[in-house]
């Protein structure tokens, strides 16, 4: 992908939700946190499950922190997917898998030119 692709546009993807976009034979999902966008493949490295699916991003993952007597705190607002099939988790900016660092998504350039975005 060394080209850019238009994909959308910005006012397709309200802040807080996700679409999947095409772009050849390959699926992606393309997300709007908080008015920033990004891009992740649509597939789980696990088991090449779905993972951008409709409904699948969360509004946060529980992450416990040593804090105030070990005091659970949300982390990631809104920039967790979570994989239908095992429920693998991904940091949607970086592509991280919150429980296996070895597992990651890749992320792809996504640049926005007026109200238009391109991945590549």
């Amino acid at each position: 992908m060394a080209k850019k692709h238009l994909v959308s546009k910005t006012s397709e993807i309200p802040k807080g939700e996700h679409k999947i976009v095409r772009i050849g034979r390959v699926e992606i999902g393309l997300f709007n946190i908080n008015d920033k966008f990004y891009a992740i493949p649509n597939v789980c490295p696990h088991q090449y499950g779905p993972i951008c699916n409709n409904g699948a991003i969360k509004q946060g993952t529980l992450v416990g922190k040593r804090e105030n007597n070990f005091k659970l705190e949300w982390d990631y607002k809104g920039e967790i997917v979570s994989c239908p099939w095992h429920q693998l988790q991904y940091h949607i900016p970086t592509g991280r898998c919150l429980s296996f660092p070895d597992m990651n998504l890749k992320t792809y350039t996504v640049t926005v030119e007026k109200d238009l975005i391109y991945i590549g």
